[in-house]
């Protein structure tokens, strides 16, 4: 056995204990302090067998004198495998999610639409996208520490709610006043939908994480199609039925909406950040039957679940702790430059394509003020297809930063080439290229800038860290309209959004890289005070013992 007078100084990742028997019922249990030394403590505490601690699903098991198994939520999700019960979450979150790309996508068709029939000047067209982005950046500063604070689940349903309410409200707007307003109120529930993402993260295994993460991005895809597919039929003719087109746009969310209350449960994880381990657990059971298996063979009677220690609430002050003081720096450059590279590459090759349609009618004596090429459009937003597939086969091989850097820079050299080549009139099919592999990178790179920063941040602050990430996603996106919508040329345009893409691609390059790492478990400035970070860096010198048996005391809840 392994007592105090034993101090090891050489750390090894990895730890296999194996315990047959324990016959000294008098030795006195131990534990590390906070320079991670070995002390005594005061009395016996369960016994924890370690069958492979530090694998990417760590099946930790431990065993007090009731014959109790404890697990962590994430040798659960393990076991319950990916399956119905996560596809389910993945629907309902994935319709929520595709809402944020879906107001962007139909408010570069609505504000062209409105300009000229409110004969709106170009500030006050670009104020109605910036409305969306400044409701986001209040949203997310609200709903995300709600999510960590009331849970998951609510804050789900209550950001659902708010995009369908306000996105109907948008489609009767009588006046440039009040469609600012409902578009701000969209904007506000749109800042919430980093909490959906979230939840289908803590419910995803960790082996099967990243890949499957990343599969709700073809939802944000899929709802830019829609957009460009219901535009088509509602806003081409003399008359163009933009109410039609906005209140047809609200209903996906409204779906989710649905879905998520009959489908989607509180977050397993947060509930045992919570302390409510009892409640995870029959949440779990839930889910294994929901993938076909036995509940109880996979989760025995005798299973409990690892309670964390107390947490208090997360709050925008935890994020500048010296835990997470440089992480959170990084990430708000990070997501403020890449929301201004993305949606303003949304909005530019709208801009490109639509002012050469608008040529060509000219030429051919059309004289409407405003036209759209649907085609180019639709071919373009097809690339995000391509790009979401692309990283799912290649964030588990290559990894996260590098994924992200190369894409990020692709992107803007492509969509810089885009603006620029269009104003120097190169032919159609040019610019419908460069648009396409432009939003194939763009999509590449913020896939993994958002499942990077899940995996980052621990659970306690995972939701108010995120969605602090995503306001600073959204302050950067307030000022895209102003460069895209306004009076700046095309070759002004791509020159900016080439520098953007550049810093963004530095910003991630300092991130730390989260392939193959438990969630949460790469980003700490320091290390966490707790039962199973101190069983994770125990010290251990192979010289220091000689023992067959190894037995490590921990602190379990």
């Amino acid at each position: 056995m392994l007592t105090a007078d034993k101090r090891p100084t050489q750390r090894y990742e990895q730890v296999v204990t194996e315990i047959d028997h324990c016959s000294d019922a008098e030795e006195q249990p131990v534990d590390l302090d906070t320079n991670h030394n070995i002390t005594h403590l005061p009395s016996p505490l369960p016994l924890v067998e370690n069958e492979d601690l530090f694998s990417t699903a760590p099946n930790l098991k431990s065993h007090n004198d009731n014959d109790l198994e404890y697990i962590s939520t994430d040798v659960a999700l393990e076991r319950i495998g990916m399956g119905a019960f996560q596809i389910r979450i993945l629907i309902a979150s994935g319709l929520c999610f595709a809402a944020d790309a879906m107001q962007v996508i139909l408010l570069s068709f609505l504000s062209l639409v409105v300009q000229d029939l409110w004969s709106l000047s170009n500030d006050l067209t670009a104020m109605i996208t910036s409305s969306l982005f400044a409701g986001s950046m209040l949203g997310t500063l609200i709903l995300g520490p709600l999510a960590d604070s009331w849970g998951r689940r609510p804050v789900f349903m209550l950001a659902s709610s708010i995009i369908s309410f306000f996105g109907f409200a948008t489609s009767a707007a009588t006046n440039y006043g009040m469609l600012t307003a409902t578009i701000f109120g969209v904007g506000v529930g749109v800042g919430g939908l980093t909490v959906p993402f979230d939840i289908l993260a803590e419910f995803l295994p960790s082996s099967q994480r990243g890949t499957n993460l990343l599969k709700i991005e073809y939802f944000w895809t899929i709802g830019c199609l829609f957009v460009v597919g219901i535009a088509y039929m509602t806003l081409r003719g003399e008359v163009p039925h933009w109410r039609l087109f906005v209140a047809t746009c609200s209903v996906p969310c409204l779906v989710s909406l649905v879905l998520g209350y009959c489908w989607v449960p509180e977050s397993a994880q947060w509930l045992c950040a919570e302390g409510r381990t009892d409640e995870a657990l029959e949440i779990l059971r839930h889910a294994a039957a929901l993938n076909g298996l036995e509940k109880d063979e996979v989760f025995p009677s005798n299973t409990k679940l690892l309670q964390d220690e107390d947490e208090k609430d997360a709050s925008l002050a935890d994020l500048f702790t010296p835990k997470w003081r440089e992480t959170t720096l990084r990430l708000w450059g990070a997501w403020g430059s890449f929301a201004f590279g993305y949606y303003g590459t949304l909005l530019a090759i709208t801009k490109v394509f639509a002012e050469a349609e608008t040529i060509n009618r000219v030429a051919v004596g059309d004289e409407e003020p405003y036209s759209f090429d649907y085609g180019a459009i639709f071919a373009s937003s097809t690339a995000e297809l391509v790009g979401t597939t692309m990283v799912i086969f290649a964030v588990d091989r290559i990894g996260r930063i590098p994924s992200q850097v190369f894409s990020y820079l692709i992107a803007g050299l492509s969509v810089c080439a885009l603006c620029v080549f269009a104003s120097w009139g190169f032919p159609r099919y040019a610019l419908i290229g460069l648009s396409f592999i432009a939003r194939v990178f763009e999509m590449a790179a913020t896939c993994v800038t958002w499942v990077s920063t899940a995996e980052i941040l621990t659970t306690e602050v995972r939701s108010t860290g995120h969605s602090t990430a995503n306001a600073m996603a959204r302050l950067g996106a307030i000022f895209c309209p102003y460069l895209v919508q306004g009076s700046a040329s095309l070759t002004q345009i791509g020159v900016v959004m080439l520098l953007v893409h550049f810093f963004t691609a530095f910003c991630v390059s300092t991130l730390p890289e989260t392939k193959g790492k438990g969630m949460g478990t790469v980003s700490e400035d320091q290390p966490v005070d707790s039962a199973i970070n101190r069983l994770n860096l125990l010290p251990l010198e192979t010289n220091d013992y000689n023992e067959d048996d190894l037995v490590i005391q921990g602190e379990l809840s």
